[in-house]
């Protein structure tokens, strides 16, 4: 059946920001859709709120709307841009809900919206839980024992009769969000209230536990003519229990019989055909290899997390073909590499690949490292071996942790068996390395299945790595054996780990394997569903595979796993490096580990290896592809890391040089080039130990901004107050900090203004389109912080400064390419804070706000060209632009939700408007939480920050607003003229401040911490905000900004528009 000529303009849902739960796969899988529906020949409007996304660039829809997405502002963009159809299964478990609301309120029938890709009735058999049970039981498929409700007070009835322990699963939720497997029923209390607060329609499934059960994933494709096709048979390496998230697991299932797949397989199309999906859809399964039994846990209607990997995994881009499908394709029209067409696509190849998650834990004091069935992983790697061990070992030098082998991590290596087998109490994020050592120190295989429920054979797996890696240990100081070196590599082990076996040097080991001709080789995995394509990955199990050209190359190492602090602005640039290099005419090779991103789709670069980034791998494709040069600026912290050791290795770096990286982390370095220029600085230091940060300390005086160096996201950055408090974080720190890794030490700046301005470089020159400024005050880390271009509170004056400041110092250091630099003004003075001459995560968000392709035109520099040929003029326009941050404590609720200098937010949006005010209200409601236009506010202030609540509080009340005050602040507001109502505090009696939050009737919370200087802790204020889903606001600063915003709201609802015509408006 060819394309649908009965439509010819599609609304594509993006799904917003990166949250855990739903990350940059749909980024992926809705730049697919954009790329597919395009070239079929239809227009595309495509709406959503995330900046930092390729999707949202304007060359990838007809329309693109970076609007909240919520029901009034896609009803304003369907009346304006009147789309013939809405195709909702792209965009995460965001568009579903979102598109269920459109069509059960009437706005899609209103303005003749017909639906695509699925039927939205359908979809409810697959969402609703009670709805999908119904379903089941008509197709004879056996489900966990359940039975939904919608009190807490129906759970307790039903966890009675099924029995503890049970799973609490939320409907029409993502990543498991606000379920849980609870054991007793004051944790089912807790966790059922939380469950039925994040569900959509406020209704959870009370499931019989199926604990220690196989967790298995079948990935359907469906077509309008109901032909389906398994793209990939997923076996979880975790059993049930943890999220699959959070799982290992591995494609194709290594462990499962055929007889058993193809149970699975048929029962899967029977729930594909009876939910009416067009596209893919992920349907997950538990298995009791006791007894046989087999349930259905839940399916996917829709492109999910484990879509993507799945393309990845299998060379099938399902997002693409869905959209294909989803425009009245079928798969007997598309074309199948191994002959004929997709309708007879079968999952095979002969590799493995490994999929392992990477976290978040030690960013948040408090939260514990303990995996459950509520996802905690924030990124993930995916590797691919021609076995187990090798993907496996590849796995884990992926994830970026300092890890290039399984053993010797952390303090494991020291710790008893009976140590080692407590820590396997409860699966952690850590647990696979305690198996490693607990199987050196002898733990029988049968105790740790029985204490893991991970299955013998992937156990059995990990003792023979174990026992090749005591031999190796033999040889210590010593000459390896060949015939043993040659082992090791065909079992994954790195150079580096080997050199760490050994106590040698990586590149010694390197120089014997090569000497030894044992070297990597290369092999494709073919792309189904469309022409001649295909993406590579190594192995030292097969001879080489892969032919080169002889034509002009250039390499980009991408940003690995996504993590806070490094994520998709970085992939966003490493893209645009990829589009720039092939227009120049080169070609381009693209190295990544990571399946969730569009630079590892399968055409974004002429090339794509699907490899680990580490020295060894990066090395081996370059003395292979021989490419004119490598950019390596592009994917954060990842590529720097190593930029160094490449280049002592012959590797040509192209744009500034790891020597210029150096120096603007090396303080000492940087403050003599900052006095030459005559920049001023606050005061800092470089300390090696305890005694020398001590002395800095008293030189400078407190309060001091420490950090480690060489660090992304504010890793480990604090504010110390005192001498106690810093010798508590030099104590901590202690791993971090060694002779060429120093402590950096900083004067820190009270209540100063931050602005940061990214520049684009060509080693004589800067462009600097717009400097930013920082809602939040200095302190806060400038990726959780809010920020506006143009900026609303800093001179003009300022502004020249600080576009004179990053001129002269990219011309100083000669960057060629990017550079972000970070600015405090202090008392009317601008002070430089770092300067970052690489890509930042900002990128994204002035190209977008100002029309201006920085990493496009920074790769053409760094090809050769000179800013002078662009004609680059700064950018005059009317609109504001607002970025908010997107913090995770929702899926925290233990932990404090206080901002400071260590970044914590997983994601952003964007909020565009003629005016900052209304800009700052789209930022806020695309967050997903609103400002309110009236009601009751909450004001609780510490001490250090009354002096700025005034103005608030007289605001809100001028607007009409309740002020609800804690004692101290209602004294302090009292006496400078606003009256208030007073609330108790928790420890003051009832009722108080939480019984108002939980009764509805506070609509804002403004909450700045009272610190350790406070008898009684409030951090309940802000933890009890996130469990009743109100809009907390934890600084001064960011309040101001929020009265801006609620006054501009309330004189009249906010209008759409296209970031195409948003750009038509700016002067050049």
């Amino acid at each position: 059946m060819p394309k649908r000529n009965d439509i010819h303009k599609i609304l594509i849902i993006g799904s917003g920001p990166i949250v855990i739960g739903q990350a940059c796969e749909f980024d992926y899988s809705g730049t697919q859709a954009c790329k597919a529906l395009r070239k079929l020949g239809y227009e595309i409007v495509l709406v959503n709120s995330n900046s930092a996304t390729i999707m949202t660039d304007p060359e990838m829809a007809d329309f693109t709307y970076i609007e909240p997405l919520n029901e009034y502002s896609l009803t304003e963009i369907i009346k304006k841009e009147r789309p013939d159809a809405l195709l909702p299964n792209l965009g995460g478990q965001t568009a579903l809900n979102l598109s269920l609301e459109l069509a059960n309120k009437g706005i899609l029938d209103q303005y003749n919206v017909k639906v695509i890709g699925v039927n939205l009735k359908a979809i409810e058999k697959g969402e609703d839980r009670i709805e999908f049970k119904k379903s089941m039981e008509a197709l004879g498929i056996e489900m966990a024992r359940s039975a939904a409700v919608h009190s807490v007070e129906d759970a307790e009835k039903v966890a009675a009769e099924l029995g503890y322990p049970v799973v609490i699963r939320p409907a029409y939720t993502m990543g498991g969000t606000g379920g849980g497997l609870v054991y007793n029923i004051e944790e089912l209390r807790v966790v059922a209230a939380r469950g039925i607060a994040a569900s959509m329609i406020g209704q959870i499934l009370v499931e019989e536990s199926v604990l220690g059960w196989e967790e298995l994933e079948l990935e359907v494709v469906r077509d309008s003519k109901n032909q389906m096709i398994t793209v990939c048979f997923i076996e979880n390496v975790d059993p049930v229990g943890v999220h699959t998230g959070d799982s290992f697991c591995t494609a194709p299932m290594l462990t499962i019989t055929e007889e058993l797949q193809r149970k699975l397989q048929v029962d899967s199309y029977k729930i594909v055909e009876s939910i009416g999906v067009i596209g893919g859809t992920n349907v997950q399964w538990a298995h009791d290899p006791k007894t046989g039994r087999c349930v259905v846990i839940e399916i996917n209607p829709r492109t999910s997390r484990s879509s993507a990997l799945a393309s990845k995994a299998t060379g099938f881009p399902i997002a693409l073909i869905s959209a294909m499908l989803a425009s009245g394709v079928t798969l007997d029209e598309l074309p199948y590499w191994k002959g004929g067409s997709l309708d007879k696509y079968q999952p095979g190849g002969d590799y493995v690949v490994v999929k392992f998650a990477k976290w978040a834990f030690e960013k948040f004091d408090g939260l514990q490292d303990k995996l459950g069935t509520q996802m905690h992983a924030v990124g993930e790697v995916m590797s691919i071996g021609k076995t187990y061990k090798e993907a496996l070992q590849k796995a884990i030098r992926s994830l970026e942790a300092g890890r290039f082998g399984l053993g010797f991590s952390k303090h494991f290596n020291d710790m008893s068996l009976d140590e080692l087998m407590r820590q396997l109490e409860y699966p952690t994020s850590e647990r696979q390395f305690v198996i490693y050592e607990a199987l050196r120190k002898g733990a029988d295989i049968d105790v740790l299945q029985k204490k893991t429920m991970i299955k013998r054979w992937f156990i059995e797996q990990m003792k023979e790595l174990v026992d090749l890696e005591e031999e190796i240990i033999k040889y210590s100081g010593d000459n390896l054996p060949a015939e043993l070196l040659h082992r090791a590599k065909l079992d994954g082990f790195s150079d580096r780990y080997l050199g760490r076996l050994l106590q040698i040097s990586e590149d010694e080991i390197r120089e014997r394997r090569i000497k030894l001709g044992i070297e990597e080789a290369w092999e494709p995995v073919p792309v189904s569903g469309v022409e001649d394509a295909a993406y590579y990955y190594s192995t030292y199990n097969a001879p080489d595979k892969v032919e080169t050209k002889d034509e002009k190359k250039i390499m980009v190492l991408g940003g690995g796993p996504n993590r806070i602090g490094q994520g998709i602005e970085f992939d966003y640039c490493c893209v645009h490096a990829a589009f720039a290099i092939r227009e120049a005419g080169y070609s381009s090779i693209m190295v990544n580990c990571n399946p969730e991103t569009v630079s590892t789709d399968y055409d974004t670069s002429d090339k794509l290896y699907f490899e680990p980034l580490t020295v060894e791998d990066v090395l081996s494709i370059y003395k292979k592809e021989q490419p004119a040069g490598l950019i390596c600026q592009f994917g954060g912290q990842t590529p720097l890391n190593i930029a160094a050791e490449l280049e002592a290795n012959g590797v040509k770096i192209i744009g500034t040089s790891p020597d210029t990286i150096d120096l603007a982390e090396d303080r000492d370095r940087f403050r003599e080039m900052m006095v030459k220029l005559n920049i001023p600085q606050p005061a800092s230091g470089m300390a090696h130990n305890v005694t020398q940060a001590l002395e800095i300390a008293a030189t400078i005086g407190y309060p001091l901004m420490v950090r480690p160096s060489y660090v992304l996201g504010g890793r480990g950055m604090r504010i110390v107050q005192d001498e106690e408090s810093l010798l508590q974080y030099v104590k901590a720190a202690a791993e971090e900090v060694s002779p060429d890794r120093p402590l950096l030490i900083d004067k820190f700046l009270v209540d100063a203004i931050e602005a940061e301005a990214d520049a684009i470089c060509d080693g004589n020159d800067a462009f600097v389109p717009a400097v930013m400024q920082h809602i939040e005050y200095a302190g806060i880390h400038s990726g959780d912080s809010a920020c506006v271009i143009p900026p609303v509170q800093i001179t003009e004056e300022q502004v020249k400064t600080i576009e004179e400041y990053t001129r002269r110092i990219a011309i100083e250091m000669k960057v060629v390419g990017l550079m972000n630099i970070q600015y405090a003004i202090y008392d009317g003075e601008v002070y430089i804070l770092e300067a970052n001459p690489r890509a930042s995560r900002t990128v994204p968000l002035v190209s977008k706000v100002c029309n201006i392709p920085m990493a496009k035109i920074a790769t053409q520099i760094m090809l050769g060209k000179r800013l002078g040929d662009f004609n680059l003029k700064k950018p005059r326009f009317t609109h504001f632009g607002v970025k908010e941050a997107v913090l995770p404590f929702n899926m925290f609720p233990d932990v404090d939700p206080v901002l400071g200098p260590e970044m914590r937010s997983t994601g952003e949006v964007l909020g565009l408007a003629d005016t900052f005010g209304m800009a700052f209200f789209k930022s806020q409601e695309a967050t997903k939480l609103k400002l309110p236009v009236s009601g009751n506010v909450l004001i609780t202030i510490a001490d250090r920050d009354k002096k700025d609540i005034v103005e608030v509080a007289k605001a809100f009340r001028d607007m009409g607003f309740t002020i609800i005050a804690t004692k101290g602040t209602k004294v302090f507001l009292q006496e400078h003229g606003v009256e208030s109502e007073e609330v108790l505090k928790v420890h003051e009696g009832r009722p108080n401040i939480v019984d108002l939050m939980k009764n509805g009737e506070i609509s804002l919370v403004i909450n700045t911490p009272a610190g350790k200087q406070s008898e009684h802790d409030d951090s309940y204020i802000r933890k009890s905000a996130i469990r009743n889903n109100i809009l907390y606001i934890t600084t001064t600063a960011a309040a101001r900004a929020a009265t801006e915003g609620i006054k501009e709201r309330r004189h009249a609802n906010y209008s759409v528009k296209s970031l195409q015509e948003y750009h038509r408006g700016i002067e050049l």
